[in-house]
């Protein structure tokens, strides 16, 4: 059903919500609880049904077959691309479809960063990241001499933007930022900081993981150089994602992998190397998940990422104050603009003791460093959990949330 137009108030949340089968269960003999959305995202039946769907009547390879299963693979894989990049305001031929967010990291850290960088050179990374826009940098770094710069936060969890643009100095030659912080839910001004970068000749990488399933987007506006996604935060299946990338890059660069569908001609004296996004795209790609990928697209899009974006943050405000008018929690991270994400502790809990508890009451939090080490040392802490909320989840599963961590603590009294 398309409530896009409606009001986020006016949407019947409660129906949307019977779209996914999985939080219908119950874990410990307790209703699930599922708090972990920024961990992956649940699957709506939409979604489940289009990947059946393919298995059941369509499968076959992609771009490989003239006969009717292989024409019809490759018209659902190539129009789930269509999806996605109008999801996204894109181009269709400058998306690179692929496992997610770390491999299109990994892609611009191997096929444009790599054959550039030298001695010299530097690279800006900020203390929030996770630990996939943190380590390609660092192993480019080392083989080519190039240097890591750090742009660090202040006491709320926002990017100390004076002390980041003064990062930005003439040998800084790329600039890698989250659009929104996977532990502290912290929206970064990306459009800002990509107008920075680009006055100094900048090339800018943005990881929107956290963005993507949560918020409108419009990649173009960004200003950015390349936009890396991850499909199974935003309800679509595990291994899949895209890199959106400016075309004059992904013309310039070397392709990451060899072997099938990535060429036009192989001959051993030489490969005639396919157009991108194609030429980044080598081998059996995830047929079913990128179809499933396409469904889910259709459906954010028809409930409308702003009735989502609305109704994640009347849970976040809602959470945030029920956790302040509890004892003995710390919150980590109030940004002036923030997610659906509270990372936080219990007084004398460990973050994994914590959640091992609230498993037992039925409620599923994240717990340890959520791949962002300096993170954690920033904040003298060696993990914290995370509850992190999606459109699917309810303000009566927030009271729950808050039950479960009073009887945690009566546990611990």
């Amino acid at each position: 059903m398309n409530q896009a137009a409606a009001p986020a108030d006016a949407i019947d949340w409660a129906r949307i919500r019977e779209d996914f089968p999985v939080l219908r269960r119950e874990v410990h003999g307790k209703p699930l609880v599922y708090l972990d959305s920024a961990n992956t995202g649940q699957k709506p039946a939409q979604v489940i049904e289009a990947v059946d769907d393919f298995f059941r009547h369509h499968n076959a390879n992609v771009s490989r077959a003239v006969h009717a299963l292989g024409t019809e693979a490759t018209d659902a894989y190539e129009g789930a691309r269509r999806k996605l990049a109008k999801f996204l305001n894109v181009r269709g031929d400058e998306l690179v479809l692929c496992s997610g967010t770390t491999f299109a990291i990994n892609l611009v850290a191997y096929s444009w960063a790599l054959p550039r960088l030298q001695p010299g050179d530097a690279i800006v990374v900020t203390r929030m990241e996770h630990h996939a826009n943190i380590v390609p940098w660092q192993l480019v770094a080392e083989r080519t001499g190039a240097t890591i710069k750090v742009a660090e936060i202040d006491e709320r969890g926002d990017l100390d933007l004076e002390q980041l643009y003064g990062l930005l100095t003439p040998e800084v030659k790329l600039l890698a930022v989250a659009h929104v912080s996977n532990v502290l839910g912290t929206v970064n001004p990306v459009r800002d900081i990509c107008r920075q970068a680009r006055k100094r000749g900048i090339v800018t990488v943005v990881d929107g993981s956290q963005a993507a399933p949560h918020r409108p987007l419009d990649v173009a506006a960004i200003g950015c150089d390349f936009y890396a996604i991850t499909g199974h935060k935003m309800a679509g299946p595990t291994g899949t994602g895209a890199l959106w990338a400016r075309r004059e890059h992904l013309d310039a660069m070397p392709p990451f992998l060899g072997g099938g569908e990535m060429i036009k001609q192989v001959r051993f004296e030489g490969t005639v190397f396919n157009d991108a996004p194609h030429k980044f795209e080598a081998g059996t790609p995830n047929i079913a998940g990128f179809i499933g990928l396409g469904a889910a697209c259709d459906y954010l899009s028809a409930i409308g990422m702003d009735n989502i974006e609305a109704r994640e943050q009347a849970l976040l405000e809602y959470a945030t104050g029920r956790l302040d008018a509890t004892e003995g929690v710390r919150i980590f991270g109030r940004a002036r603009e923030k997610a659906a994400v509270i990372s936080f502790l219990v007084e004398g809990a460990h973050a994994h003791d914590l959640a091992t508890l609230l498993d037992l009451e039925g409620v599923a939090v994240r717990s340890g460093h959520h791949c962002a080490h300096p993170l954690m040392q920033h904040f003298g802490v060696p993990a914290t959990c995370r509850a992190s909320f999606a459109f699917y989840n309810t303000f009566e599963e927030v009271d729950a949330f808050i039950a479960a961590i009073a009887k945690v603590r009566q546990l611990l009294l």
